[in-house]
């Protein structure tokens, strides 16, 4: 397996997870590239996790998922790892070496944090249940956008009305991880949100905030404004309804020339 296809395959893993966290054991990670362990720990995508009390059994064909017992160091006897088979009288204790049970885990908080650090944001990314909120990032002249990690199926990323795969921006190019930052900014001065007309985005707005309302989010409107990378008195402006002007501009110069219904005194 490539480096690349590598690190789709752990984006994939941690996203069929539930984003929760996916474990990789020392026996996986030895079939990988040289490297490229040193290269995810490095970045900041992985990072050590506590040692694993279940593993492969090596003491037959079968290969089967074994329990760990830990034996402490006694005296001059130093600790010991092994599994007691049950399957087989003719096994019985195989010795594991300590090195296998160590093992790496992945959560979306790290990928977050590793995409706030290559596109040099200042501020760590917000979390708000499965997507985060990356920061925003400035295009041409006055293109900007809020970056927003999300979740389903696989990763993406939001920006200016695009959906694109984490994995077709973020690869391994020189030993190191690498997000292709020119095609996000192609992609905010390409803006989709150009072409939504104000009614339609204030409808969409209201929706977003009805949907916190409904999962009890107290801070909703703060929520809505960070997704759109605006602040909350430029969300409350956008959700006020339209002032409408008269259907035509004679209603407008009648009801300016309207007759006084004061009656006046006859003359004497």
């Amino acid at each position: 397996m490539t480096e690349t296809g590598l690190l789709e395959n752990i984006l994939n893993r941690l996203s069929s997870s539930g984003v929760a966290a996916a474990l990789f054991g020392a026996d996986e990670v030895a079939d990988w590239p040289p490297g490229t362990l040193d290269l995810f720990v490095n970045s900041g995508l992985l990072r050590r996790a506590q040692p694993s009390h279940v593993i492969e059994c090596r003491g037959c064909e079968e290969y089967c998922d074994m329990s760990v017992n830990i034996y402490p160091a006694d005296g001059n006897r130093p600790a010991q790892a092994f599994i007691v088979c049950d399957k087989s009288q003719n096994i019985g204790r195989v010795r594991v070496e300590f090195s296998r049970l160590a093992q790496w885990q992945m959560t979306g908080e790290l990928l977050a944090a590793v995409l706030v650090q290559l596109l040099e944001f200042n501020e760590p990314a917000k979390a708000n249940g499965k997507h985060w909120n990356i920061g925003v990032i400035k295009g041409n002249t006055n293109n900007k956008s809020l970056v927003v990690l999300l979740v389903k199926d696989c990763f993406t990323l939001s920006l200016a009305g695009h959906t694109i795969a984490l994995a077709e921006v973020l690869t391994i190019k020189k030993n190191a991880l690498a997000l292709d930052k020119a095609k996000l900014i192609r992609l905010v001065n390409n803006s989709v949100g150009n072409t939504e007309t104000p009614e339609a985005r204030r409808d969409r707005l209201a929706a977003r905030i009805k949907e916190e309302k409904v999962k009890q989010t107290k801070a909703f409107n703060q929520v809505v404004a960070e997704e759109e990378g605006i602040s909350v008195s430029r969300l409350k402006q956008i959700l006020k309804p339209a002032k409408y002007a008269p259907a035509s501009p004679f209603a407008a110069l009648m009801s300016s020339t309207k007759p006084s219904q004061k009656k006046t005194k006859p003359k004497r």
